[in-house]
């Protein structure tokens, strides 16, 4: 969806989550992960996913809006796309969430003679 100054407030806050969500998901996150590396909590992710943040942001929405920004708002947080194979992977559905790497998946040690294992 394109964001322009005809949408409500409510609508531009949940298509910039949306957004969010998709970009975290891009880049394999979990929302615990990007949470770490953003220097906020988890549920400061959540929130911002699912579109429910504090008014600070819902005023910088309103005066981005008054100054005539709201349409740059698709440069800062494009909508993120998938990459053929990946809608293949998907068949036509939307990531849902991000896998994580196992742990213990290193290579085996080699045996040699006189190892007691």
């Amino acid at each position: 969806m394109k964001i322009e100054a005809r949408l409500t407030d409510d609508i531009v806050l949940r298509e910039l989550g949306e957004r969010l969500t998709g970009a975290r998901l891009e880049r394999n996150l979990t929302q615990a992960a990007l949470a770490e590396q953003a220097g906020v909590s988890k549920r400061t992710v959540e929130r911002l996913e699912n579109g429910k943040v504090a008014t600070q942001l819902s005023g910088f929405v309103r005066v981005c809006r008054a100054l005539g920004l709201l349409e740059r708002f698709d440069t800062l947080v494009p909508e993120p796309t998938v990459s053929p194979i990946s809608q293949l992977k998907l068949q036509g559905r939307k990531p849902q969430r991000a896998s994580t790497k196992k742990a213990g998946s290193a290579a085996p040690k080699k045996w040699t003679w006189g190892d007691a294992s």
